[in-house]
């Protein structure tokens, strides 16, 4: 039951731990704050006092259970929790879209998606798929309580492997953000249209296998181009190939360097690129 759990919350087993001690201890304080709330009416035991005491309990234990999720860290799990109760309610409910994020290093447009996506209650971050034991992400991932998997280049280029681990997590949409290996065509056809990847140049310029971090802004350097940018795009069967969904540019100055130039594509990066997931997972609920 309890990794039942932890796969449908996306919550590894401390965290789980923890928002099972919010509900119990915020149930608890809610019951015996009702209590003590009728007591002062000097209302008779009878079913009116147990009615009123269901209503008033029902209407405490949000209040009672995001407080106590503050010192215990789960405040974001408890306010998506409770909002999605919410939309059942109000028979607003959309279906919630399974996000993975594929990486291959530090992780830094990877930690800009899963905070863009915190107050969403629509969009779950539900895995971190990474290929390099030694990444960055894998931190993060660990950090932001979000389950992850380490993947083997010839089972991964085999293109089946994976995929019961991604049907497991529900997934269905995937973002590249710094992954390094070519996407199988096995999983681009289960996803179509529903990968994207950033490519840190304005393609079809600068981009193909090998073409990635600051080989490709010391490329745009020597070749003394005049502006830069980035691209985010779908994803195909062929490196930095896929259909180009937006653009955003920079200028390169005549003294840049890679680490110059990297910067300020790593800002357009984190600018642009969660918002404008969140703008094609609109379209898919």
């Amino acid at each position: 039951m309890l990794q039942k759990l932890k796969q449908r919350w996306g919550v590894n087993t401390l965290n789980l731990l923890l928002i099972i001690c919010t509900f119990a201890i915020g149930g608890s304080l809610c019951g015996k704050a009702g209590v003590k709330l009728l007591e002062l009416t000097a209302l008779d035991k009878n079913i009116w006092w147990w009615i009123l005491y269901v209503v008033l309990v029902t209407l405490l234990w949000p209040l009672f259970v995001l407080t106590i999720s503050i010192p215990l860290g789960q405040f974001v799990f408890f306010k998506k929790y409770l909002l999605k109760i919410w939309r059942r309610i109000n028979g607003k409910q959309k279906a919630i879209v399974n996000v993975a994020i594929f990486a291959s290093g530090a992780g830094s447009n990877a930690q800009k998606i899963i905070d863009y996506f915190k107050n969403i209650s629509t969009v779950n971050i539900a895995l971190i798929v990474c290929n390099n034991p030694k990444a960055g992400v894998l931190a993060i991932a660990k950090k932001e309580s979000i389950p992850c998997i380490l993947i083997e280049k010839n089972q991964f280029e085999n293109g089946h492997r994976y995929l019961p681990q991604l049907k497991e997590h529900k997934i269905s949409f995937i973002a590249l953000a710094g992954f390094l290996w070519k996407i199988p065509v096995a999983i681009i056809n289960i996803y179509p249209h529903k990968i994207v990847n950033i490519h840190p140049a304005l393609l079809p310029k600068y981009g193909g296998k090998g073409m990635y971090g600051n080989y490709v802004h010391q490329a745009i350097i020597d070749n003394k181009e005049t502006e830069s940018g980035i691209t985010i795009h779908y994803v195909d069967e062929w490196y930095d190939h896929g259909n180009t969904i937006l653009q955003f540019s920079c200028p390169v100055k005549e003294n840049e360097s890679a680490e110059s130039l990297a910067k300020k594509i790593h800002a357009l990066e984190h600018q642009h690129y969660p918002a404008t997931i969140a703008t094609l997972l609109q379209k898919l609920n």
